[in-house]
């Protein structure tokens, strides 16, 4: 387990809290540390592995001279144009998420008439999920707490059940699940989630860059 992070200290105190604590939340195998940075093995149907770093070093580009197949993902908390400059051709860049960090909580709410939430805890690991009035699911969020980082993960909410709050209150009631007060909130956001979260107080804490060498037979 990492050390505690905190958004004032170092990019890689707070990228490794962000990785365990996403690998403890989706259930994955733990990181390694691997080339300067963090391998995961994720072994899915997609997704051989991948690489997470902190910044755009030269470790980065030596591992992308060294790896030839698809479905091995390099990530960096870095601009596109950074990491792009230390890949060779054959590699493509996904699009841009973004490494975001939140301070505080999210204060009472009321959900939508209808509307219920069901919170379930395992050990340091939280899922909600919010059931619309006809018993479908509305929206999901899962969370994990370790090393000083509260991670969150796999905020959705179903097209169908959008743009009524629903999640703000995920966001609510996960975070009302945190054991510390102090430990730093972070997740990792696309680019139509940032704006959701920044609504919420949430701040960028670096852009978070992509890439893999494209499989050709998907």
């Amino acid at each position: 387990m990492p050390g505690s992070a905190s958004a004032e200290g170092t990019a890689t105190d707070l990228v490794a809290g962000w990785v365990y604590g996403r690998s403890v939340a989706r259930r994955v195998a733990l990181p390694v540390s691997d080339h300067g940075g963090w391998r995961v093995d994720t072994a899915s149907p997609t997704e051989v592995c991948r690489y997470i770093f902190a910044d755009p070093t030269p470790d980065v580009a030596a591992l992308a001279r060294e790896i030839n197949q698809p479905q091995i993902w390099i990530k960096v908390c870095c601009e596109d144009s950074a990491l792009a400059a230390c890949l060779p051709s054959e590699w493509t860049l996904a699009a841009t998420s973004w490494m975001m960090v939140g301070e505080g909580s999210f204060g009472a709410l009321t959900l939508p008439a209808g509307y219920r939430a069901n919170v379930v805890r395992d050990g340091v690991c939280v899922e909600v999920s919010i059931l619309a009035p006809d018993g479908a699911l509305a929206a999901s969020g899962h969370a994990a707490e370790a090393g000083g980082v509260f991670v969150y993960d796999r905020i959705v909410t179903d097209a169908a059940h959008r743009r009524r709050g629903l999640g703000r209150a995920l966001m609510h009631f996960l975070s009302a699940q945190r054991q510390s007060a102090d430990a730093q909130q972070v997740l990792v956001a696309t680019e139509a989630g940032r704006a959701l979260y920044e609504s919420l107080g949430w701040r960028v804490y670096r852009p978070y860059a992509s890439a893999v060498i494209p499989d050709p037979a998907a």
